[in-house]
């Protein structure tokens, strides 16, 4: 994955919980640590999302967003 951010963190899905319009990932990082993102039900489906996948939370600025 080709992206102009620089902070990449690479983890696994520890939890998706989808309501509504949206979807809570927790992301579960190497030394133990969790990240969490609040994104749309669309990209969390579009991405299939699931518990145990691996991916990365991409910062920037103020945001995280999830890559797979």
């Amino acid at each position: 994955m080709e992206m102009s951010a620089r902070n990449r963190l690479k983890g696994t899905v520890k939890s998706l919980r989808e309501d509504g319009l949206m979807a809570q990932v927790t992301v579960e990082l190497p030394d133990g640590q969790s990240i969490t993102s609040i994104i749309t039900r669309d990209a969390a489906q579009a991405l299939s999302l699931q518990q145990g996948d691996a991916v990365y939370a991409i910062i920037k600025s103020t945001e995280v967003m999830i890559g797979k």
